[in-house]
């Protein structure tokens, strides 16, 4: 059994749509980031770094934070999303440090100066926006002529697609990245990603375009 710790974020949704697709055993913990539970010195001990998502392998004793590292953990564990041959295992992790590097920190950005603290900063926004349109028109040129982002579904895709979720706050039109809309369609459409949408709660289902 994994105790899964986490918030409706996308960082979050990357894990609960991962053991969903895998299909491990997991309990949700709701670590409720708008009150500061992710503070409390019992959660602290899981994840020092004071953020979601975390995850303790009771099969195993391992104790981790950190989305990324996480993917990778329980795709080792399970010996799915993550192929086995050399240049294959190497694109997905490509792609996944593409979207730790990029999409997570810049698009959470938008989130900040541009849902939240909209007009605050007009340089932050301008500067921001760019950016996520910039890394859309990254993955839209990836996935012209690629199905996913590595080849086959992978913890590449789990990883990015929940920021993509996220297009209406980015102010987004998926209209203009059709290749990010037909990939993101086919993604939404997998029972495990619906299923791992609503955990730890319901929040209004999948985003559509």
């Amino acid at each position: 059994m994994i105790d899964f710790y986490t918030w409706t974020t996308p960082n979050g949704y990357k894990i609960s749509i991962m053991l969903e697709e895998v299909g491990l055993p997991y309990t949700a913990h709701a670590i409720d980031i708008g009150k500061d539970d992710q503070f409390d010195p019992e959660f602290l001990k899981i994840s020092p770094n004071n953020k979601i998502p975390a995850i303790v392998d009771h099969g195993t004793g391992t104790t981790m934070m950190e989305s990324g590292a996480i993917l990778l953990y329980l795709a080792e564990k399970t010996g799915q999303l993550m192929p086995t041959a050399k240049e294959a295992r190497w694109q997905v992790i490509e792609w996944l440090m593409w979207q730790m590097g990029g999409i997570g920190p810049f698009l959470g950005q938008v989130h900040h100066f541009v849902r939240f603290n909209k007009g605050k900063s007009a340089y932050a926004e301008e500067r921001y926006l760019n950016e996520a349109h910039r890394l859309y028109g990254v993955l839209d040129r990836r996935l012209a002529d690629h199905e996913y982002l590595a080849r086959d579904y992978s913890i590449a895709d789990i990883a990015t697609w929940p920021w993509i979720s996220r297009f209406e706050w980015q102010t987004i039109d998926m209209n203009a990245y059709p290749n990010v809309k037909r990939w993101y369609t086919a993604i939404a459409g997998r029972p495990a990603v619906e299923r791992g949408y609503g955990v730890p709660m319901a929040v209004g289902g999948v985003p559509m375009p």
